[in-house]
Protein backbone atom coordinates (compact mmCIF):
# COMPACT_ATOMS: atom_id res chain seq x y z
CA UNK A 1 0.00 0.00 0.00
CA UNK A 2 1.30 3.20 -1.18
CA UNK A 3 1.97 5.94 1.92
CA UNK A 4 -0.37 7.89 0.64
CA UNK A 5 -3.31 5.48 0.54
CA UNK A 6 -1.72 4.30 4.21
CA UNK A 7 -2.13 7.88 5.32
CA UNK A 8 -6.24 8.34 3.85
CA UNK A 9 -6.95 5.20 5.45
CA UNK A 10 -5.52 5.76 9.17
CA UNK A 11 -7.27 9.04 9.28
CA UNK A 12 -10.71 7.39 8.15
CA UNK A 13 -9.56 5.12 11.48
CA UNK A 14 -8.95 7.75 13.36
CA UNK A 15 -11.58 9.96 12.55
CA UNK A 16 -14.20 7.19 13.41
CA UNK A 17 -13.05 6.22 17.10
CA UNK A 18 -12.71 9.50 18.05
CA UNK A 19 -16.48 9.60 16.95
CA UNK A 20 -17.26 6.76 19.87
CA UNK A 21 -14.39 8.43 22.33
CA UNK A 22 -14.44 11.92 22.11
CA UNK A 23 -18.05 13.48 22.02
CA UNK A 24 -20.22 11.53 21.39
CA UNK A 25 -23.83 11.87 22.88
CA UNK A 26 -26.09 14.04 24.03
CA UNK A 27 -25.00 17.96 24.79
CA UNK A 28 -25.67 19.26 28.36
CA UNK A 29 -28.19 22.36 26.38
CA UNK A 30 -26.17 24.91 28.20
CA UNK A 31 -28.47 28.65 27.67
CA UNK A 32 -27.71 31.71 28.60
CA UNK A 33 -30.70 33.20 26.79
CA UNK A 34 -28.03 34.93 23.82
CA UNK A 35 -28.14 34.71 20.18
CA UNK A 36 -27.84 30.50 18.98
CA UNK A 37 -24.97 29.64 16.98
CA UNK A 38 -24.55 26.41 16.23
CA UNK A 39 -20.41 25.43 15.79
CA UNK A 40 -20.83 22.94 12.60
CA UNK A 41 -18.52 20.49 11.34
CA UNK A 42 -15.76 17.31 11.96
CA UNK A 43 -13.40 16.96 14.16
CA UNK A 44 -12.03 19.74 13.78
CA UNK A 45 -14.92 21.68 15.81
CA UNK A 46 -15.15 19.05 18.31
CA UNK A 47 -11.38 19.64 18.59
CA UNK A 48 -9.87 16.39 18.63
CA UNK A 49 -6.17 17.32 20.14
CA UNK A 50 -7.30 20.38 22.37
CA UNK A 51 -11.05 19.58 23.15
CA UNK A 52 -13.00 22.65 22.50
CA UNK A 53 -10.92 23.82 19.62
CA UNK A 54 -11.53 27.13 18.38
CA UNK A 55 -14.93 27.47 20.25
CA UNK A 56 -12.43 27.89 23.40
CA UNK A 57 -10.92 31.40 21.77
CA UNK A 58 -14.18 32.14 20.06
CA UNK A 59 -16.39 31.92 23.57
CA UNK A 60 -13.45 33.97 25.75
CA UNK A 61 -13.61 36.67 22.82
CA UNK A 62 -17.68 36.95 23.09
CA UNK A 63 -17.18 37.63 26.92
CA UNK A 64 -14.43 40.10 26.54
CA UNK A 65 -16.54 42.04 23.72
CA UNK A 66 -19.97 42.19 26.03
CA UNK A 67 -21.44 39.67 23.60
CA UNK A 68 -24.10 37.16 24.56
CA UNK A 69 -24.10 34.35 22.99
CA UNK A 70 -25.56 30.96 22.93
CA UNK A 71 -23.46 27.91 21.44
CA UNK A 72 -26.42 25.18 20.26
CA UNK A 73 -25.88 21.64 19.26
CA UNK A 74 -26.30 17.68 19.64
CA UNK A 75 -22.85 17.50 21.54
CA UNK A 76 -21.05 18.80 23.98
CA UNK A 77 -16.82 18.81 25.40
CA UNK A 78 -14.60 21.28 25.79
CA UNK A 79 -12.61 22.61 29.27
CA UNK A 80 -14.23 25.07 32.14
CA UNK A 81 -12.96 28.14 30.29
CA UNK A 82 -15.65 27.41 27.49
CA UNK A 83 -18.39 28.66 29.11
CA UNK A 84 -21.22 26.65 26.94
CA UNK A 85 -20.18 23.17 25.70
CA UNK A 86 -22.83 22.58 22.77
CA UNK A 87 -21.87 21.97 19.24
CA UNK A 88 -22.36 20.05 16.15
CA UNK A 89 -18.71 18.72 15.37
CA UNK A 90 -19.07 15.27 14.57
CA UNK A 91 -15.13 13.43 14.52
CA UNK A 92 -14.88 11.63 11.42
CA UNK A 93 -17.98 13.08 9.52
CA UNK A 94 -18.03 14.30 5.35
CA UNK A 95 -20.35 16.59 3.84
CA UNK A 96 -23.02 13.66 2.99
CA UNK A 97 -23.19 12.77 6.64
CA UNK A 98 -23.67 16.59 8.06
CA UNK A 99 -26.60 16.64 5.30
CA UNK A 100 -28.63 13.84 6.23
CA UNK A 101 -29.11 15.58 9.41
CA UNK A 102 -28.77 19.28 8.84
CA UNK A 103 -32.79 19.13 8.45
CA UNK A 104 -33.31 18.08 12.27
CA UNK A 105 -30.57 19.74 14.15
CA UNK A 106 -31.62 23.29 12.88
CA UNK A 107 -35.52 22.16 13.73
CA UNK A 108 -34.40 21.00 17.04
CA UNK A 109 -31.99 24.17 17.95
CA UNK A 110 -32.95 26.99 15.91
CA UNK A 111 -29.54 29.06 15.34
CA UNK A 112 -29.57 32.36 14.16
CA UNK A 113 -25.97 32.03 12.90
CA UNK A 114 -24.27 28.54 11.83
CA UNK A 115 -20.25 28.21 11.34
CA UNK A 116 -19.59 25.87 8.57
CA UNK A 117 -16.39 23.88 8.55
CA UNK A 118 -16.59 20.25 6.05
CA UNK A 119 -14.78 18.77 3.76
CA UNK A 120 -11.49 17.56 5.36
CA UNK A 121 -12.82 13.91 5.75
CA UNK A 122 -13.97 13.97 2.09
CA UNK A 123 -10.74 14.69 1.23
CA UNK A 124 -8.69 12.36 3.92
CA UNK A 125 -11.00 9.81 2.66
CA UNK A 126 -11.34 10.06 -0.93
CA UNK A 127 -14.69 10.36 -1.13
CA UNK A 128 -16.03 11.47 -4.60
CA UNK A 129 -13.50 14.67 -4.50
CA UNK A 130 -15.26 15.67 -8.07
CA UNK A 131 -18.56 16.32 -6.91
CA UNK A 132 -17.52 17.38 -3.11
CA UNK A 133 -18.36 21.22 -3.89
CA UNK A 134 -21.65 19.99 -5.35
CA UNK A 135 -22.26 18.35 -1.81
CA UNK A 136 -21.62 21.60 -0.19
CA UNK A 137 -23.78 23.80 -2.29
CA UNK A 138 -26.51 21.09 -1.31
CA UNK A 139 -25.61 21.33 1.97
CA UNK A 140 -26.34 24.97 2.29
CA UNK A 141 -29.14 25.23 0.51
CA UNK A 142 -30.75 22.87 2.84
CA UNK A 143 -29.65 25.33 5.49
CA UNK A 144 -30.91 28.33 3.99
CA UNK A 145 -34.12 26.13 3.26
CA UNK A 146 -34.30 25.41 6.90
CA UNK A 147 -33.40 28.11 8.47
CA UNK A 148 -33.90 31.20 5.95
CA UNK A 149 -33.27 33.90 8.28
CA UNK A 150 -29.75 32.55 9.55
CA UNK A 151 -26.91 33.88 8.85
CA UNK A 152 -24.74 31.01 7.67
CA UNK A 153 -20.80 31.28 7.76
CA UNK A 154 -19.07 29.05 5.17
CA UNK A 155 -15.04 28.40 5.78
CA UNK A 156 -12.75 27.40 3.29
CA UNK A 157 -11.08 23.98 5.52
CA UNK A 158 -7.67 23.99 6.49
CA UNK A 159 -4.31 22.96 5.32
CA UNK A 160 -3.29 19.21 5.71
CA UNK A 161 0.02 18.22 6.41
CA UNK A 162 0.42 15.75 3.49
CA UNK A 163 1.23 17.60 0.03
CA UNK A 164 -0.92 15.45 -1.92
CA UNK A 165 -3.78 15.57 -0.15
CA UNK A 166 -3.41 19.20 0.37
CA UNK A 167 -3.58 19.83 -3.36
CA UNK A 168 -7.45 18.49 -3.23
CA UNK A 169 -7.57 20.88 -0.33
CA UNK A 170 -7.06 23.62 -2.64
CA UNK A 171 -8.78 22.65 -5.71
CA UNK A 172 -12.11 22.03 -3.15
CA UNK A 173 -11.37 25.46 -1.56
CA UNK A 174 -11.30 27.20 -4.86
CA UNK A 175 -14.89 26.31 -5.76
CA UNK A 176 -16.32 27.54 -2.44
CA UNK A 177 -16.09 31.04 -3.20
CA UNK A 178 -18.52 30.51 -5.98
CA UNK A 179 -20.82 28.63 -4.34
CA UNK A 180 -20.89 31.12 -1.45
CA UNK A 181 -21.62 34.26 -4.19
CA UNK A 182 -24.40 32.11 -5.81
CA UNK A 183 -26.14 32.03 -2.62
CA UNK A 184 -26.08 35.55 -1.86
CA UNK A 185 -26.92 36.72 -5.25
CA UNK A 186 -30.06 34.16 -4.67
CA UNK A 187 -30.79 36.51 -1.39
CA UNK A 188 -29.15 34.01 0.79
CA UNK A 189 -27.30 35.36 4.11
CA UNK A 190 -24.50 33.85 3.30
CA UNK A 191 -20.89 34.12 4.42
CA UNK A 192 -17.43 33.54 2.66
CA UNK A 193 -14.61 32.87 5.55
CA UNK A 194 -11.43 32.22 4.77
CA UNK A 195 -10.05 29.98 6.99
CA UNK A 196 -7.23 28.32 4.93
CA UNK A 197 -5.39 31.59 4.57
CA UNK A 198 -5.38 32.05 8.29
CA UNK A 199 -3.56 28.70 9.26
CA UNK A 200 0.02 27.04 8.05
CA UNK A 201 0.73 23.31 8.76
CA UNK A 202 3.18 24.49 11.57
CA UNK A 203 -0.14 25.52 13.24
CA UNK A 204 -1.56 21.34 12.76
CA UNK A 205 -1.08 19.07 16.25
CA UNK A 206 -1.12 15.83 13.67
CA UNK A 207 -0.86 16.87 9.95
CA UNK A 208 -4.70 17.25 10.27
CA UNK A 209 -6.21 19.04 13.28
CA UNK A 210 -4.85 22.37 14.83
CA UNK A 211 -2.57 22.96 17.93
CA UNK A 212 -3.34 24.82 20.18
CA UNK A 213 -2.10 27.75 18.42
CA UNK A 214 -3.96 26.70 15.20
CA UNK A 215 -7.22 26.74 17.05
CA UNK A 216 -6.94 30.29 18.70
CA UNK A 217 -5.94 31.25 14.85
CA UNK A 218 -9.42 30.09 13.88
CA UNK A 219 -11.13 31.50 17.03
CA UNK A 220 -9.79 35.00 15.76
CA UNK A 221 -11.19 34.14 11.81
CA UNK A 222 -14.43 33.55 13.04
CA UNK A 223 -14.73 36.43 15.57
CA UNK A 224 -13.62 38.93 12.48
CA UNK A 225 -16.09 37.22 10.22
CA UNK A 226 -18.93 37.43 12.87
CA UNK A 227 -18.36 41.02 13.54
CA UNK A 228 -18.20 41.92 9.98
CA UNK A 229 -22.07 40.99 9.49
CA UNK A 230 -24.27 43.34 12.38
CA UNK A 231 -26.52 41.36 14.25
CA UNK A 232 -24.48 37.72 13.33
CA UNK A 233 -23.73 37.39 17.20
CA UNK A 234 -26.29 40.40 18.73
CA UNK A 235 -25.11 43.70 19.72
CA UNK A 236 -21.78 44.55 21.41
CA UNK A 237 -21.47 46.07 24.42
CA UNK A 238 -24.58 43.87 26.74
CA UNK A 239 -23.83 41.95 29.70
CA UNK A 240 -21.27 39.03 29.53
CA UNK A 241 -22.30 35.88 28.73
CA UNK A 242 -23.23 33.82 32.03
CA UNK A 243 -24.28 30.64 31.03
CA UNK A 244 -26.14 28.46 33.22
CA UNK A 245 -23.85 26.02 33.93
CA UNK A 246 -19.90 26.03 34.06
CA UNK A 247 -19.25 22.41 34.75
CA UNK A 248 -16.78 20.85 32.86
CA UNK A 249 -17.37 17.84 30.51
CA UNK A 250 -16.60 14.16 31.73
CA UNK A 251 -12.80 14.50 29.57
CA UNK A 252 -11.76 17.67 31.39
CA UNK A 253 -10.59 17.38 34.50
CA UNK A 254 -11.78 20.15 36.92
CA UNK A 255 -9.90 23.61 37.56
CA UNK A 256 -11.21 23.93 41.08
CA UNK A 257 -10.27 22.10 44.42
CA UNK A 258 -10.30 18.42 44.25
CA UNK A 259 -13.73 16.73 45.67
CA UNK A 260 -13.76 16.07 49.60
CA UNK A 261 -15.40 12.28 48.45
CA UNK A 262 -12.61 9.63 47.96
CA UNK A 263 -10.53 9.32 44.47
CA UNK A 264 -11.76 6.87 42.07
CA UNK A 265 -9.74 3.44 42.76
CA UNK A 266 -8.50 3.22 39.35
CA UNK A 267 -8.71 4.52 35.57
CA UNK A 268 -8.64 3.12 32.00
CA UNK A 269 -6.62 4.03 29.22
CA UNK A 270 -7.78 3.60 25.58
CA UNK A 271 -6.32 4.02 22.29
CA UNK A 272 -6.79 4.97 19.25
CA UNK A 273 -4.83 4.52 15.96
CA UNK A 274 -4.16 7.69 14.32
CA UNK A 275 -2.02 9.51 11.27
CA UNK A 276 0.41 6.96 9.52
CA UNK A 277 3.10 8.65 7.48
CA UNK A 278 6.13 7.19 5.97
CA UNK A 279 8.51 7.36 8.88
CA UNK A 280 6.28 7.80 11.74
CA UNK A 281 2.50 7.88 13.45
CA UNK A 282 0.26 9.39 15.28
CA UNK A 283 -1.50 7.75 18.80
CA UNK A 284 -4.58 8.87 20.61
CA UNK A 285 -5.21 8.18 24.27
CA UNK A 286 -8.34 8.38 26.23
CA UNK A 287 -8.11 8.09 30.11
CA UNK A 288 -11.46 7.65 32.09
CA UNK A 289 -12.34 6.95 35.69
CA UNK A 290 -10.16 9.62 37.21
CA UNK A 291 -8.85 12.75 36.28
CA UNK A 292 -5.69 12.56 38.55
CA UNK A 293 -4.25 9.69 36.34
CA UNK A 294 -0.61 8.49 35.75
CA UNK A 295 -0.34 6.74 32.26
CA UNK A 296 2.54 4.52 31.24
CA UNK A 297 3.18 4.31 27.73
CA UNK A 298 6.22 1.53 26.30
CA UNK A 299 7.60 2.23 22.86
CA UNK A 300 9.17 -0.75 21.36
CA UNK A 301 12.84 -0.10 19.84
CA UNK A 302 14.12 1.28 17.69
CA UNK A 303 10.85 3.37 17.77
CA UNK A 304 11.11 6.87 19.56
CA UNK A 305 8.20 9.26 20.32
CA UNK A 306 9.48 12.76 18.85
CA UNK A 307 6.34 14.75 20.17
CA UNK A 308 3.62 15.19 22.29
CA UNK A 309 0.37 17.01 23.25
CA UNK A 310 -2.15 17.62 26.15
CA UNK A 311 0.17 16.50 28.87
CA UNK A 312 3.04 16.71 30.71
CA UNK A 313 5.47 14.00 29.57
CA UNK A 314 8.91 12.31 31.37
CA UNK A 315 10.72 9.12 29.73
CA UNK A 316 12.63 6.76 31.50
CA UNK A 317 16.69 6.22 30.82
CA UNK A 318 16.16 4.41 27.77
CA UNK A 319 13.74 6.76 26.10
CA UNK A 320 11.24 3.89 25.78
CA UNK A 321 8.97 4.54 28.28
CA UNK A 322 7.00 7.60 28.54
CA UNK A 323 5.48 8.67 32.13
CA UNK A 324 2.18 10.95 31.08
CA UNK A 325 0.39 12.75 33.46
CA UNK A 326 -2.61 15.69 33.05
CA UNK A 327 -1.45 19.37 32.12
CA UNK A 328 -5.57 20.88 32.26
CA UNK A 329 -6.39 20.00 28.54
CA UNK A 330 -8.45 17.52 29.67
CA UNK A 331 -8.20 13.55 29.89
CA UNK A 332 -7.11 12.85 26.18
CA UNK A 333 -3.49 13.35 24.69
CA UNK A 334 -1.87 12.16 22.13
CA UNK A 335 1.68 11.75 21.18
CA UNK A 336 4.08 11.05 17.90
CA UNK A 337 6.14 7.77 16.82
CA UNK A 338 8.97 7.73 14.32
CA UNK A 339 9.45 4.19 13.39
CA UNK A 340 12.97 4.34 12.80
CA UNK A 341 12.91 1.54 10.75
CA UNK A 342 10.32 -0.64 13.05
CA UNK A 343 6.83 -0.19 11.44
CA UNK A 344 4.96 -3.40 13.24
CA UNK A 345 4.62 -2.74 16.48
CA UNK A 346 2.28 -0.42 18.52
CA UNK A 347 2.73 1.75 21.82
CA UNK A 348 1.24 0.02 25.10
CA UNK A 349 -0.40 2.11 27.85
CA UNK A 350 -1.53 1.39 31.26
CA UNK A 351 -3.09 3.48 33.86
CA UNK A 352 -3.03 4.28 37.07
CA UNK A 353 -4.70 7.08 39.85
CA UNK A 354 -1.54 9.27 40.75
Amino acid sequence: MSTRRRWMAAVAALAVAAAVLIGIGNANAESNGGTRVMPLGDSITDGLTVPGGYRIGLWQRFQTGGYRVDFVGSLANGPASLGDHDHEGHSGWRIDQLDANIVSWLNAYTPHTILLHIGTNDIAQNYNLSSAPARLSTLIDHITATAPSAEVFVATIIPLGSASLETNVRTFNAAIPGIVQGKVSAGKHVHLVDMHSALTTADLADGVHPNAGGYEKMAATWFSALTSVPGSIGSAGGPSPSPTSTTASPTTPPTSAPPTSAPPTGCTASLTAGTVWGDRYNTAVNVTGSSNWIVTVTITAPQKISSTWNISASWDSSGNVMTARPNGNGNSFGFTTMFNGNTGARPRVSCRVG
